[in-house]
């Protein structure tokens, strides 16, 4: 039987948890480019007085760009 060696699973869930907290502010920044390029203002924090126009359009954005930059950087 092999041996992955993958550290005890408190050193697993921490190294989840800092990836996880990574993504989510690499996620939240790119939120925010978005909003900016489509004039869009946010708040830091919450954001519910703002129209479904705004979010869907900052939405919208968010995942046309995505999938274009996987379709572009999909090996050929």
């Amino acid at each position: 039987m092999a041996n992955y060696n993958q550290g005890s699973p408190s050193e697993n869930q921490s190294g989840a948890a800092a990836s996880h907290n990574q993504a989510k502010a690499a996620l939240e920044q790119f939120k925010n480019e978005v909003a900016s390029s489509l004039n869009v203002s946010l708040k830091q924090g919450y954001n519910g007085d703002m129209t479904t126009r705004e979010a869907g359009a900052i939405g919208g954005e968010m995942v046309k760009r995505m999938v274009a930059y996987s379709i572009q950087n999909m090996p050929k």
